[in-house]
């Protein structure tokens, strides 16, 4: 059953008691990610996400780490284009010190100067990390390409140059900004005793004031056509076409989802039947859809030998060709909307996953749907819906392409159009 509250200072409580669970989960969720940035800090928001583990006024960096290590919990974060979540998961006997811990390091982080230094050269070496997975950076490097001139488009790591030049008044400056109670969502999920916890939270942020007013509004991001490609010494060349998709909290995207089981969403869809089962000529490939406020993205991604970068992209061409003259029948449509419902009953077992879901609906949209409501959502889409979402993103003369590898020149694919 769900239960939402909102305190006097706009912080809102969402929170869902699951009673034949023995976990629960607990997020706190700011409307703040590497959108929210100035391209001279960016990566501001996830260096803050590492910062918040660095130590309290009273918990250093381990003693955070052992009270929860020492319950058996698990406590992490991540930072995401549009929000920043901080998490953990615990027996539902030790909620009270998941909340004191999460809200001990939200309020009363140091961020000394020392540990601003540490934790640059840490954040400095995972995006070292990152530009030695080439698999993964093309999926970046195909958002800045779309998306050049906004801040959409910028990596939520960062760059070696922004990071040199975040400090802690920076830091202090973008959290006074952004970490405001207005933009701020506690989402709990599992068994919990309800009028203990939300005492245990009125306890921790009902006092939180600020004379900021989070900015709600994005400006509508610019799909750009482009086609670029990044250098790299490597044995493989990765590639990834981009659509414009469909924007967060639009229910076209449920179709957008069905249509994408089916063309290039698991094992048994039409990219990897064809181009890997049948051709053999790459290892990885599938699509997916990304979602935003005002903005979406479609990718299809694959990683290959250089000398298959040419048919590859000719056959996927042809895919896409195929789908946009044919459509998906009515039986494939009828599989993908029943593998779409199993996939969200089966991860709704799981209380990080439920958090994360009312997390991110109440933050982003301020409404979560009921399971039903989701369910019949997908038992809505039918192959009108689809034909109607094919024509809108798949529209060939409005593809970008992005790719990382040891390429001569630009990729012309044009031609395969």
């Amino acid at each position: 059953m769900l239960n939402r509250i909102t305190l006097e200072n706009g912080v809102r409580i969402i929170c869902e008691k699951i009673p034949y669970m023995r976990s629960v989960s607990v997020g706190i969720w700011v409307g703040a990610g590497s959108r929210n940035e100035k391209k001279e800090i960016n990566g501001i928001s996830h260096f803050i996400e590492h910062m918040l583990f660095k130590g309290t006024k009273k918990r250093s960096a381990k003693e955070i780490a052992e009270s929860i290590d020492s319950i058996g919990g698990q406590i992490n974060a991540f930072t995401a284009k549009e929000c920043t979540c901080y998490y953990t998961k615990t027996l539902d006997t030790h909620i009270d010190i998941a909340i004191d811990v999460l809200s001990d390091m939200f309020f009363n982080s140091v961020f000394s100067e020392k540990d601003i230094e540490i934790e640059r050269k840490v954040v400095l070496e995972e995006i070292s990390m990152y530009e030695d997975s080439p698999e993964e950076l093309v999926h970046d490097f195909l958002s800045e390409t779309v998306w050049e001139n906004d801040a959409i488009g910028m990596p939520i790591l960062g760059t070696y140059e922004c990071l040199k030049n975040i400090n802690r008044n920076k830091i202090v400056d973008y959290i006074s900004n952004h970490y405001l109670p207005e933009n701020t969502v506690i989402a709990v999920a599992g068994n919990y005793d309800e009028k203990v916890l939300i005492e245990n939270v009125k306890k921790n942020f009902e006092s939180w004031r600020s004379d900021k007013v989070p900015v709600k509004q994005y400006e509508r991001a610019q799909f750009k056509v482009s086609n670029k490609v990044k250098q790299k010494d490597i044995e493989q060349v990765h590639i990834c076409l981009g659509f414009e998709g469909i924007e967060h909290g639009n229910d076209d995207l449920y179709s957008l989802l069905a249509l994408n089981n089916v063309f290039g969403g698991g094992m048994s869809s039409r990219l990897f039947q064809k181009i890997r089962e049948e051709k053999g000529l790459v290892y990885s490939i599938y699509s997916y859809p990304s979602s935003y406020c005002n903005t979406g993205l479609f990718t299809i991604y694959a990683g290959m030998s250089p000398e298959h970068q040419e048919t590859f992209l000719k056959l996927v061409m042809d895919e896409i060709k195929q789908l946009v003259k044919y459509g998906i029948s009515d039986d494939e449509l009828a599989k993908s909307k029943e593998q779409l419902k199993g996939s969200y009953i089966l991860g709704l077992e799981s209380t990080s996953s439920r958090m994360n879901s009312l997390g991110k609906s109440e933050l982003m949209l301020g409404i979560v749907n009921s399971p039903e409501e989701i369910l019949m959502k997908i038992d809505a889409v039918n192959n009108e819906k689809v034909r109607e979402i094919i024509d809108r993103v798949f529209q060939i003369e409005k593809m970008s392409l992005a790719a990382v590898g040891n390429i001569k020149g630009d990729i012309d694919f044009t031609k395969y159009i």
